[in-house]
């Protein structure tokens, strides 16, 4: 029988046995050759943090509080967010597809699947197996667009997983002239440098105050101490005529679910410049001060997210054009993912190394299972 990976419990994966199911008339089989589960996310439901059991409510708007007694329980879960397969298997009525054809979706990880045919598409030509599993990363880091990022722009990406690693060559390609990285691992700061960041930085080096690091880098020298006075002004106000508001980078954009790295994007920001927050954070918002830089220097804090839909720039700009653009890039080289899906073990190894995802996450950048 074929097997699949599933969180059995909170924080613990296993290998379950399935059955494949009668093959329908418009559906295709797959057997799984590459898979991958989702670094952000996907572990916030696999661990049952906090915000996984408060659904969010179409109707209002807004995260409702589950009805007293009603226990959401979503385990067993299936583990995996994308997945490269073969063809085994057609229906009757299926017309995309044949048996053989190299295709890819967003599957869990699991040797087999039976799906509608519309579900899956053809691997393009020239697209490796690894570079499609990046297509949700790709997707997910192309909605920093609502960060507005110009030509000449300074920006900051905190985190260097699979999103922040795209977002680099994204603010590049949007005309950044300086991208710094952050982040504290070596390994992945290194791998920055090589898709096209112009600066590395530990975030956690010397007193761990990354947002003065960026300014002090961002200036000419340390500022004079304080602002000086202006004129008078009616009621006995002064106007403050800052000299250090342009310390800092235009647009931050924050891709490592900590809040802390929240609080020092903010802190990095230039005076009425732009915090671009792609996370999803699970839990309470510790070491996020909003009583400082973000009160003060009157910072744009946008959430960025490619599937809240309708987009903020539609009708121009939809889901499917974001997709479209995020493969064609994807195909044509512009992004780079050499290095990426990082490591790749046997599907027979998936149950430890989930693990080492949530408990080791140095280990990895975006695991990639290998199926025989």
């Amino acid at each position: 029988m074929p097997r699949e990976l599933v969180a059995v419990q909170p924080s613990m994966p296993q290998l379950r046995a399935y059955e494949d199911p009668p093959l329908g008339p418009s559906e295709i089989r797959i057997r799984s050759e590459l898979a991958s589960p989702k670094h952000g996310t996907e572990l916030v439901g696999y661990r049952n943090e906090p915000v996984a059991s408060r659904p969010y409510d179409p109707a209002w708007g807004a995260v409702m509080p589950r009805p007293a007694g009603d226990a959401l329980n979503v385990f067993p879960m299936r583990l995996g967010n994308m997945a490269v397969g073969f063809v085994t298997e057609t229906g009757p009525d299926v017309s995309r597809f044949q048996v053989g054809d190299r295709v890819f979706g967003h599957f869990p990880i699991r040797e087999t699947h039976t799906i509608d045919e519309t579900r899956a598409d053809l691997l393009p030509e020239g697209l490796s197996p690894e570079a499609a599993l990046c297509l949700d990363p790709v997707v997910m880091a192309l909605a920093i667009r609502d960060a507005n990022i110009r030509l000449g722009d300074t920006v900051a990406v905190f985190g260097l997983g699979a999103i922040g690693l795209i977002a680099i060559q994204l603010a590049k390609l949007a005309g950044a002239h300086q991208v710094i990285a952050l982040d504290p691992l070596p390994s992945r700061r290194e791998l920055a440098l090589r898709l096209g960041a112009d600066v590395a930085l530990d975030p956690t080096a010397g007193d761990g105050d990354a947002g003065l690091a960026i300014r002090k880098l961002t200036g000419a020298g340390v500022p004079a101490e304080g602002p000086p006075l202006g004129a008078p002004l009616v009621g006995g106000y002064r106007e403050q005529l800052t000299q250090t508001s342009q310390l800092g980078v235009d647009v931050a954009i924050e891709t490592s679910g900590s809040t802390q790295a929240l609080h020092q994007a903010i802190r990095a920001t230039r005076f009425g410049g732009t915090v671009g927050v792609v996370s999803f954070y699970g839990r309470e918002a510790t070491g996020l001060l909003l009583g400082e830089e973000f009160h003060i220097n009157r910072l744009h804090l946008i959430s960025v997210r490619a599937q809240s839909l309708p987009m903020r720039d539609a009708p121009g700009w939809t889901l499917d054009r974001l997709v479209r653009l995020a493969l064609d890039w994807l195909v044509s080289g512009r992004i780079r993912t050499e290095g990426i899906i990082s490591p790749i073990v046997p599907f027979a190894e998936s149950v430890d190394a989930y693990r080492m995802i949530d408990e080791r996450p140095a280990e990895a950048i975006k695991l990639g299972i290998r199926f025989p």
